[in-house]
């Protein structure tokens, strides 16, 4: 039975099945499409980090709809969703919390940050120094805030969604290795078809389409989304041939800085939600190379040859999935 299949749904507004993760995330995609129009692409890998309970980073100049998308994904989902837009001034504390005495009742309260979200905005996250975009990494790691000596678990779903400038830009600080490699997948969202954009100029005529944009989700839907995304077949060939796509990143002479194990399991959790999103209960090698660029390469450095020669990660990625013999059934 294909996953599209709609059936009875149960309390969780899923319907009965797997069959109803298609269902579900074909709504959110339909929602988001009304606002980002003429970018499905984008729009599938964004929902693929979703379900695969990753998270995203959308790097691309001003201007071209970082934030609309991030804003978009968390309004067709009737979740918790905070904005946190950085600048060279935000503190970790800004981000995580933090404790406050009160000297009526003798005792500290700890008021939550912007973190305590199902989904988190974290706008231009490169403008903010590096100790403040570091105090992300244990909450997208381990879902969790350790303020004060005491750790705090973060609500099921939790993703971070950050935009940053190209590095190139004024005010910019980059992204330090550890903490690209917490990011599922990268994408950028680019100009607009003609097309498009004319249709974008009526939609933004008088007033946005986000504002219009209305729940098609609930948050107990995405958890069961997920929770049944997990269930999705990987055989050992498949299991194999993302070792070997990873493993190439790192013997790869045009590369001074390959994979980590981290982005083995990401491209594996990220090809279950891919196949899902196909309308498969199994993931087929097709599903691991679609995915390779977005989710391998803003993990990778480029050797001194390779940046004389302009060859970029993305570049080095595609050569080795076309390289790679495509593993047999079994």
């Amino acid at each position: 039975m294909s996953l599209g299949t709609r059936q009875n749904t149960q309390g969780d507004g899923i319907p009965d099945g797997d069959d109803g993760v298609l269902a579900v995330a074909e709504r959110i995609r339909d929602a988001v499409q009304t606002v980002i129009e003429g970018k499905p692409d984008v729009v599938r890998i964004a929902l693929t980090v979703l379900l695969a309970e990753g998270h995203l980073l959308i790097e691309d100049i001003p201007g071209v709809g970082k934030t609309m998308l991030a804003k978009a994904l968390g309004r067709a989902v009737d979740c918790s969703v905070q904005r946190v837009q950085f600048t060279p001034d935000l503190l970790p504390a800004d981000i995580t919390g933090v404790s406050v005495y009160h000297r009526d009742r003798h005792e500290f309260e700890f008021n939550p940050g912007p973190v305590f979200a199902n989904i988190v905005l974290g706008d231009e996250i490169n403008r903010a120094s590096p100790k403040t975009q570091s105090a992300l990494l244990e909450c997208m790691e381990e879902m969790q805030v350790s303020v004060d000596g005491e750790t705090r678990r973060l609500e099921r779903p939790f993703m971070v969604v950050a935009t940053q400038n190209p590095s190139d830009m004024e005010g910019t600080y980059p992204l330090p290795e550890a903490q690209r490699d917490r990011f599922t997948a990268r994408i950028a969202v680019g100009y607009p078809a003609p097309q498009a954009e004319l249709d974008m100029i009526d939609a933004h005529s008088s007033d946005s389409p986000l504002d219009r944009l209305e729940p098609v989700a609930t948050v107990a839907d995405v958890r069961a989304m997920v929770d049944r995304v997990k269930s999705i077949h990987v055989a050992p060939g498949v299991r194999r041939y993302a070792v070997d796509l990873v493993t190439a990143t790192r013997t790869s002479s045009a590369l001074r800085l390959g994979a980590s194990p981290r982005a083995t399991i990401h491209l594996v959790r990220a090809a279950r939600a891919y196949a899902a999103l196909e309308g498969r209960h199994y993931v087929v090698p097709d599903d691991l190379q679609a995915l390779a660029v977005p989710v391998l390469a803003h993990r990778l450095l480029p050797s001194p040859e390779a940046r004389m020669e302009r060859r970029s990660p993305e570049q080095v990625v595609s050569e080795i999935v076309a390289r790679l013999p495509i593993p047999s059934p079994r």
